[in-house]
């Protein structure tokens, strides 16, 4: 990712636009730290990124999020607006003009013009009263930083002069500590006599260099605490970057061993796979080589016939009924279903020479012709005791040979009506062709 830092002063001066590449959270809160505390972290989004919070958890600061997203158009014209309007307010002092170099930082600087103008007139407001009650300028910050806070102005001011001695305030200001007005007033440094007022302007400038010595003494106070706050955040930032390192290390392994137990899988997978084909195909065929062998022993024993089911009246369904149940001469083969089967069909079961055919339903004319040419009984399922074992069906051979010499006898029977039939029919045409012939004499 492309980070976009933009650091603003509590006056509204633009510090510092900066954008980094694929950089650690703990680089940028040492970017950020490197200017001073962090009061406010502002985004230019409704919903703050989790980066957003989890920086201003590390830095123990307040989160500004507007109440929608800024759009493009108002985030160019507020930075344009901000940077190269009025030049109090860029930077300070004469620096160069810190201007965006790309999206990311113009994005940075909008959202954070945008918090600072959220509470601009009550830092002014801040300023001035601060002015009026002469607190010194380091505690401004403070009285700003508590506003920020949701700490009322007032409130936040009279807690700043409540740790104060009237002493620390500057001279000829007045303020209010607690309630309790300071009419104690410094006398103004007046030139219009050239000795009256000596003894006053030495006590003035007495009060400001102890003024000033006590400011400095506060700075340098001040400075004592940054640089041990500093040595502080750079050992918690040495020990941050150090754990960075080993969960880096740590998350390195762990996807390399991810890959590792994926490819492994993967290839148990295809183990596994592979060994259910197996088995599955172990298992048919094993189911089959008992049907076989359970056929061939009732076929041993001569009580009972099995007969060898064909799921369809097709050549491929019987080629494959064929290959699996070994189908051969003098079998019985029962037809699951009779449609679609023609002559052709038939011719295949005939081409085998079984010994009947048991029928469920209605078969073709043509098929059953080709049967009956080659004298191949057809019986129908529900003349006969059939019971049915696994993928196969068992007939008592004694009922099968009743059926079939029942079939046989039925068809003699309809040769010999058919021959009689026939001999009638050429008596009947000699008859005929006679009368026709007597007639013509």
């Amino acid at each position: 990712m492309t980070v976009g830092v933009a650091i603003l002063d509590l006056q509204g001066h633009i510090r510092g636009v900066d954008s980094f590449k694929e950089v650690s959270r703990a680089e940028i809160t040492k970017h950020i730290i490197s200017f001073g505390r962090a009061v406010l972290i502002a985004t230019d989004v409704h919903q703050p990124p989790k980066l957003v919070k989890k920086m201003a958890t590390a830095l123990n600061s307040r989160i500004y999020a507007p109440y929608r997203d800024l759009a493009v158009n108002a985030k160019n014209e507020m930075v344009d607006d901000y940077v190269y309007g009025d030049r109090s307010r860029r930077s300070r002092d004469t620096a160069p003009v810190l201007a965006p170099q790309n999206a990311h930082e113009r994005d940075a600087l909008a959202a954070a013009i945008q918090g600072y103008k959220n509470y601009q007139k009550k830092l002014e407001q801040i300023e001035k009263k601060a002015i009026d009650l002469g607190l010194p300028l380091e505690l401004v910050d403070n009285v700003k930083i508590m506003v920020i806070n949701e700490v009322p102005i007032t409130k936040a001011i009279n807690a700043t002069l409540e740790k104060l001695k009237p002493d620390d305030l500057e001279p000829g200001k007045k303020s209010t500590i607690s309630g309790i007005e300071n009419k104690e007033e410094v006398p103004g440094i007046s030139l219009d006599s050239e000795t009256a007022h000596i003894p006053n302007l030495v006590m003035e400038l007495r009060n400001k260099i102890k003024f000033q010595k006590k400011q400095i003494m506060n700075l340098k106070k001040k400075n004592n605490r940054l640089s041990q706050d500093i040595h502080k955040y750079q050992q918690e930032l040495s020990q941050l970057e150090n754990k960075i390192e080993r969960l880096q290390y740590q998350y390195s392994q762990n996807i390399m061993q991810q890959r590792e137990i994926t490819t492994k899988n993967s290839i148990i997978k295809g183990i596994q796979e592979k060994y259910n084909r197996e088995k599955g195909l172990r298992e048919e065929l094993e189911n089959q080589l008992g049907s076989i062998k359970r056929i061939r022993a009732m076929e041993l024993s001569r009580e009972a016939t099995p007969v060898k089911i064909i799921k369809s009246f097709s050549k491929d369904s019987i080629r494959e009924a064929t290959t699996s149940w070994n189908i051969k001469k003098d079998d019985v083969v029962l037809l699951k279903s009779s449609e679609g089967g023609g002559s052709q069909t038939a011719s295949l079961l005939v081409d085998i020479g079984v010994k009947a055919v048991l029928t469920t339903d209605k078969m073709s004319h043509q098929a059953r012709e080709e049967f009956e040419r080659n004298m191949v009984p057809l019986i129908e399922r529900d003349a006969v005791h059939l019971e049915m074992a696994d993928d196969f069906a068992v007939i008592r051979s004694r009922d099968l040979e009743r059926q079939i010499s029942k079939w046989k006898k039925n068809q003699e029977e309809e040769k010999k009506r058919e021959d009689r039939n026939k001999l009638l029919k050429i008596m009947d045409d000699y008859r005929a062709q006679r009368k026709r012939s007597t007639n013509n004499f």
